[in-house]
């Protein structure tokens, strides 16, 4: 694990456009249209979920041909997936949870791993294990806004990513955080318009997000 590396990929994520959609790929051939869709729209990264059959062939055709794009494997759950997510290509992993095995795993791969958290106590274990930057997860469950106030108190260092029950209703209210630096979300991708393979829709969903982020970056007169 490679922590000057993660740096590098938060940092550009967050002055970017701060939000990384969260897709579930049931169809490869789906994958590069998707991604450029994405990345033209102004997101410049983006999480394969490890849900699917498909998965990994997408995260290599995206890698192969939008060589651009950060290019996250997502649900990543013990160090044979972290191991895949490397080899598929992929520029970084995130996990939902972290294990004591997953932590030690990543230490010895190329990809550097975001590990998720709940609990202070998971915060505490990420903390131990070298990282200042994890996933917030399930966010809405855990706490949401509220919760990632309370863990600004004991953790001022740790920056977070809060998936789960994002969305472009409460997207502005996450961003203002201090302690988040982007959002993950599955609204940007929606599974109808996936199935249909209905790139104007993402299109503007993803615009939506980007013009979202470019206000909240104005300053205030």
């Amino acid at each position: 694990m490679s922590n000057a590396k993660l740096q590098e990929i938060v940092e550009r994520i967050s002055n970017a456009t701060p939000v990384l959609p969260v897709v579930v790929i049931e169809d490869v051939e789906a994958a590069v249209p998707l991604a450029k869709t994405l990345f033209d729209a102004g997101l410049i990264a983006i999480e394969i979920t490890l849900r699917t059959s498909a998965a990994l062939s997408a995260i290599r055709a995206i890698a192969q041909e939008v060589p651009e794009m950060l290019l996250s494997a997502g649900t990543v759950l013990n160090a044979a997936d972290l191991r895949a997510a490397s080899d598929a290509g992929a520029t970084f992993a995130i996990s939902p949870g972290a294990t004591p095995a997953l932590l030690a795993a990543a230490k010895d791969q190329r990809v550097p791993l975001i590990p998720g958290v709940s609990t202070a106590s998971e915060v505490m274990q990420a903390i131990e294990a070298g990282y200042q930057f994890c996933k917030y997860f399930p966010a809405a469950v855990a706490g949401g806004i509220e919760g990632l106030k309370a863990l600004a108190g004991p953790f001022p260092a740790m920056k977070f990513c809060p998936t789960g029950g994002v969305s472009v209703a409460n997207v502005h209210e996450y961003l203002r955080l201090p302690n988040v630096v982007c959002v993950g979300g599955s609204w940007l991708t929606p599974a109808a318009a996936m199935r249909a393979k209905d790139w104007k829709t993402i299109e503007k969903l993803a615009m939506e997000a980007a013009q979202c982020c470019k206000e909240l970056k104005k300053p205030s007169t």
